[in-house]
């Protein structure tokens, strides 16, 4: 019977910690830190935080505010921030280990030496490599030979401080705090154990650079890897698109079924309680098990947001910044629980929890990333063969709107274009309606762009128009046809020209200026319509069944824009739908 009552006492202590580690976490950066401190088993408490929840907490505090969490903090913790602070991709940033080697001294310095001597060796000796020459004296040598910016700790080892570029940043050390950081380094490593301190020296003089940088990485890798930061090579592969039907042959994952299955480890919070979207995926958190499958999906999902933050080479440091990578995965993965469920499958709540607890999270990732990338392959197999290219026309040919929806599909992760809807230009996808909006805006522009690959339009290069785009190429065209049919060469039409097409297009007087604007008779719609079939050879309700929303929405847009406008008010510097010559053009 006393045989479990000690596991049962050590759950119920690791249950009262994360029941206070969501209080704190809760709490704005300040009042956390007060709280950790004030606890009757603040050490215990600091260390039941997951070395990411913790890395964050720093943050949001400041680094260098927060001294009394750092001493606190366990040497796994250390690790963990030393290994996302030194390193600029696959190389160690020197200026960094500067910050936070003077950062975790003042902490703890006694901690800090023992700590570097066990775990962090080859990257100090890498770091004073960088930053000290070191000269040896004979037994017979005067120390002035090696002139005044050498000095010496006890004689026989003689150090120079190696000048470097001064740091770009605020948040790193000036040259004076460097020189002062690397001598209380030395110090404190002669006062641990000084022959220790001369082995340093001299293999920190002698090692091969890319060698050591090589094999800290390889260490680092290690340790990141088992909270999901993979190595970028594996780290990319969360962007490999999986079919639903692919994925669907792929036996479940294993979930805890029972709390003796339960592992104790604690799950990092950060990135679950960054979730504010009302989607699939949240919904579908609601209906699993909160005691058991919830905590394995919250380390699962942790570990998705740790291998897009490789993938994507970014370096997270607060919670705004996690905040998209969090939005980016949760869009994903309701895209990917839409695309599952099929088009006449409702995503119920309790569909998408069995889903989510059936498939890895990573694998739902990749379904719904693959739903952009299918899109994106078509938009780039459609620009190698289209009719714009091959006339060297620009993206702008095509207008904004269209432009930045191309533009979005051709970027190597595609991306959504939001126009500044949600305050940003483009965005990650984050429905199934996001990838049908941009896939009908490119199915209007594959269509147009066949419809002119069809037509025989003798143009000038496009500089010469000034911003010519598909708009005003095919009604500048059709007015010239209006005015004199014939395979006429595309040129810009003068003020004289363009009046009577203009009055046929909006007859007319307008009205007060809140009056409505004049539209476009449905004679001209025809008209159009029959000019385009004639230059095509396509019947019209070929083209009106591929492009009627299209040209509808532009016949809106010369509404709008000329719909109110005056005969006698006309400037060619305000109308961009039709090709003008300018007043100075003879």
């Amino acid at each position: 019977m006393n045989e479990n009552q000690p596991d049962k006492l050590a759950i119920e202590r690791l249950e009262k910690l994360q029941q206070k580690r969501q209080q704190i976490l809760a709490l704005p950066p300040e009042e956390a830190m007060e709280a950790i401190l004030q606890d009757p088993q603040q050490t215990a408490l600091v260390h039941s935080f997951p070395a990411q929840d913790f890395y964050f907490l720093i943050h949001d505090i400041g680094p260098e505010d927060c001294q009394p969490l750092l001493a606190l903090a366990s040497e796994r913790q250390w690790d963990h921030m030393m290994d996302l602070e030194a390193w600029e991709k696959d190389r160690i940033d020197v200026k960094a280990v500067s910050r936070w080697l003077a950062l975790l001294l003042e902490a703890d310095a006694q901690r800090c030496v023992r700590w570097i001597l066990e775990k962090q060796l080859e990257l100090v000796e890498f770091f004073l490599f960088k930053n000290i020459e070191v000269r040896i004296r004979e037994h017979d040598q005067d120390p002035s030979e090696f002139g005044d910016d050498y000095f010496s700790l006890d004689d026989i080892f003689y150090v120079k401080f190696i000048e470097v570029p001064p740091a770009s940043e605020t948040a790193e050390l000036n040259d004076t705090q460097r020189k002062q950081l690397v001598s209380r380094l030395l110090q404190r490593l002669a006062d641990t154990d000084h022959r220790t301190y001369q082995s340093i020296l001299l293999e920190a003089t002698h090692i091969i650079a890319s060698e050591t940088e090589e094999e800290c990485y390889r260490w680092r890798n290690v340790r990141l890897a088992d909270k999901g930061f993979l190595p970028f090579e594996e780290s990319v592969g969360i962007y490999q698109p999986v079919k639903p039907s692919d994925l669907e042959k792929q036996g479940a994952k294993i979930v805890p079924r029972t709390a003796d299955d339960q592992s104790m480890m604690p799950v990092p919070l950060y990135p679950f309680r960054l979730l504010k979207e009302d989607n699939y995926f949240t919904r579908a958190l609601t209906a699993v098990d909160p005691q058991l499958v919830l905590p394995h999906l919250q380390a699962e999902f942790a570990n998705l947001c740790n291998q897009i933050i490789v993938a994507d080479h970014k370096t997270i440091r607060d919670r705004e910044e996690l905040r998209e990578i969090v939005k980016k995965a949760c869009g994903y993965l309701s895209i990917g629980l839409e695309r599952l469920s099929g088009k006449n499958t409702s995503v119920e709540p309790r569909r998408a929890a069995n889903l989510i607890t059936r498939y890895a999270l990573s694998q739902l990732f990749r379904v719904g990333f693959g739903g952009a990338l299918k899109l994106k392959w078509r938009a780039d197999n459609w620009l190698s063969n289209s009719w714009f290219a091959a006339r060297g026309l620009r993206l702008t040919f095509w207008g904004q709107q269209w432009m930045g929806v191309l533009g979005g599909l051709l970027l190597k992760k595609p991306l959504f274009y939001d126009n500044y809807k949600t305050g940003v230009l483009y965005r990650e996808f984050a429905s199934v309606q996001d990838l049908q909006a941009m896939e009908d805006i490119f199915r209007q522009v594959k269509a147009v762009d066949d419809l002119l690959s069809l037509m025989t339009i003798d143009f000038d290069p496009p500089a010469v128009y000034g911003f010519l785009t598909y708009k005003n190429l095919l009604l500048t065209r059709w007015a010239q046809h209006c005015l004199k049919p014939g395979k006429l060469k595309l040129r810009p039409l003068t003020l004289q020209e363009f009046i009577p097409f203009f009055e046929e297009l909006l007859p007319g007087y307008p009205g007060p200026a809140d009056a409505p604007p004049r539209t476009i008779p449905m004679a001209m719609k025809h008209r159009f319509l029959n000019w385009l079939a004639a230059e095509t050879s396509l019947q019209d309700f070929e083209i009106s069944e591929r492009l009627g929303k299209t040209f509808e929405n532009l016949f809106e847009e010369i509404e709008s824009e000329l719909g109110r406008v005056r005969i006698k008010d006309l400037d060619v510097r305000y109308v961009s739908l039709i090709l003008l010559a300018s007043n100075k053009t003879k």
